[in-house]
């Protein structure tokens, strides 16, 4: 799978992100805790553990589970990262990078926590779905 580079900044611009190596697919997390943490599904690209950060300064960490943590500004309160501790990958909002506006490549794949996700909205896309317990199967086994 090809990867794509992708460059960034938080909305006060005190945080710059450089992304080496992402994967070009968006994918949806409609768990609670990402619902809570997006105000609605988490849409973010796997931008894997190629990741720098200038400003770092600004950056606050939360530990949101035994596995993962998120990273925003503390100055203007971005949402930066979601990583998960033990491979150090960074999954990060899509919404962070205005180039996957315009690059055709990028595409919706796949809707995980599927099984969390309230009535209250669907996404037209057809995806691949996985519910919790497919996701823990699927990348305990990596």
């Amino acid at each position: 799978m090809s990867t794509i580079n992708l460059n960034t900044q938080c909305l006060c611009k005190k945080v710059s992100i450089n992304v080496a190596e992402a994967k070009p697919h968006i994918d949806s997390c409609h768990c609670a805790i990402c619902r809570k943490w997006a105000g609605g599904p988490l849409l973010a690209i796997d931008c894997g553990t190629n990741v720098n950060f200038e400003g770092e300064d600004h950056i606050k960490v939360y530990n949101s589970s035994e596995w993962a943590e998120r990273g925003f500004c503390n100055q203007c309160g971005t949402h930066l990262f979601y990583r998960l501790k033990e491979a150090n990958q960074y999954i990060m909002p899509a919404g962070l990078f205005d180039s996957l506006d315009h690059l055709d490549s990028a595409e919706f794949t796949t809707q995980i926590f599927i099984d969390e996700k309230p009535a209250y909205y669907d996404f037209a896309n057809q995806t691949k779905m996985m519910t919790g317990e497919e996701v823990f199967a699927a990348y305990s086994q990596e």
